[in-house]
């Protein structure tokens, strides 16, 4: 009799079925079942999916010792401003980004910027002597790095049982397997098997850990939904323009979620961008903006700064007008754009209506619906806007400007980069170098800006 069943996985949130569902009973998703093979239990007839939770003594949690240092802090500054200050020690983090975007790179930059410690780097997709390459190529000091070219388990869990590493980076998770599970690499039961391994084997025995995973076609880190959960920081690597990279955590345990890391891209690997203030502002030599440029403050944790929303609206050439954003959520758009339409009498129907944020950035706070609603109306007015002109609020259904947060933050990000006039709701402005206009329905707003 085979010790072998096939058996229907959800690839979002691991849940097993005997037959293929169309909708997770759990999650809820559509379409996430995927055909795995799994090894029959012995006694119970359930399947293995995952190892037995270690089984260990229970300790007093007031006795529990906090060492002094509890974080590992980096070279790298905006690498450290995304984790919430370091590295925390036995701390998990997963690291999703596009194929070639640099999670390779950073992984060993970081690494290397760690003043003391052991360090082992696992990569099963690359020969020793391509990260050798990289290494020289960006002139790091491997003095303490080991490397393990090895997907197996196995050999990985007694190594790091045998040895204390300060930080250990898995490049990739799709990568591993355990020859526990019949299914191959980079399969949900296999991601998942491993990733809870080699969490449960972080948190007992000390070290920190890095995964790197692959993204979807959808935008989303692949694998089952879980390993999302297991870990303590989840950390999402974004190109903006060609050589400008992001980190934006959306979950993390030790530190807010607001941070972002600013990085270049260069011969030397990724160089972090401490002075972002005017970083995603294009720069003209022009003394007039043209149409359809509103300039905006957003605050990303600890730091403010100015961005550029660019709009173009045309008239459509069909019967069913386009709407282009990447940056910012379409829904926002065709929303402001309804309120514009309702409230102030601007026509755009019947146009198409192309939306960007200039150095690539994605915004999603209300804060640029005020902004954005100004740049829609200089693009289909052909009125240009001041450039010493800075705008935020959150725009209502019912055509309302309404006030936002870090609103001292804001002002003062915009007076050092030398901005004059700030429109906006409930301004309490105190700094004589810049003048507050407040507005509080969106009509008004156009009338202000009007006759700047």
């Amino acid at each position: 009799m085979s010790n072998f069943t096939t058996m229907y996985v959800c690839s979002e949130c691991g849940r097993t079925e005997g037959k293929w569902l169309g909708r997770c009973p759990d999650c809820g998703s559509w379409n996430s079942f995927v055909e795995e093979v799994v090894q029959k239990s012995g006694k119970r007839g359930k399947t293995k999916l995952v190892s037995d939770t270690n089984k260990s003594q229970t300790v007093a949690l007031k006795e529990v010792i906090i060492e002094d240092d509890f974080r590992l802090t980096t070279e790298i500054s905006e690498f450290d401003r995304v984790l919430g200050g370091g590295i925390m020690r036995g701390a998990t983090v997963l690291l999703g980004g596009e194929p070639g975007i640099g999670k390779s790179t950073i992984m060993l930059q970081l690494l290397a910027s760690i003043p003391t410690g052991s360090f082992l780097y696992v990569s099963a997709e690359e020969s020793a002597s391509q990260v050798r390459l990289r290494g020289d190529r960006l002139e790091l000091n491997l003095d303490d790095i080991e490397l393990f070219s090895d997907g197996r388990l196995e050999p990985l869990l007694t190594l790091l049982e045998n040895n204390k590493y300060s930080v250990v980076v898995i490049d990739s998770l799709q990568t591993l397997y355990t020859n526990e599970l019949p299914s191959a690499a980079g399969s949900v039961n296999q991601m998942r098997y491993c990733a809870m391994e080699l969490v449960s084997l972080a948190k007992r025995v000390g070290f920190s850990l890095f995964l790197i995973g692959h993204i979807t076609k959808e935008g989303h880190i692949a694998g089952p939904k879980v390993i999302e959960h297991l870990v303590d920081t989840v950390l999402y690597f974004e190109q903006a323009e060609s050589d400008v990279r992001i980190i934006r955590a959306v979950k993390n345990r030790y530190g807010s979620v607001d941070e972002i890391g600013i990085f270049l891209m260069g011969e030397k690997g990724l160089i972090g961008v401490t002075d972002s203030a005017n970083f995603f502002v294009s720069s003209r030599k022009e003394k007039s903006l043209p149409p359809g440029i509103a300039f905006t403050v957003v605050v990303e944790g600890s730091r403010a700064f100015m961005v550029e929303i660019q709009a173009l609206v045309v008239p459509s050439k069909s019967n069913s007008p386009r709407l282009y954003s990447e940056r910012i959520e379409s829904s926002r758009v065709m929303r402001v754009a309804a309120v514009l339409e309702r409230h102030a009498r601007v026509q755009l129907l019947d146009k198409d209506i192309y939306v960007n944020v200039a150095g690539g950035i994605k915004l999603s706070e209300v804060s640029i619906e005020l902004p954005l609603a100004l740049a829609l109306y200089s693009a289909v007015s052909s009125l240009p806007l001041p450039t010493y002109l800075v705008s935020f609020g959150e725009v209502s259904l019912a055509g309302e400007i309404r006030p936002v947060k870090y609103l001292e933050k804001r002002i003062k990000g915009a007076t050092e980069m030398g901005l004059k006039k700030v429109v906006g709701p409930n301004l309490n402005i105190d700094d004589t170098t810049i003048k507050g206009v407040e507005v509080r329905r969106i009509d008004q707003a156009l009338e202000v800006v009007k006759h700047l």
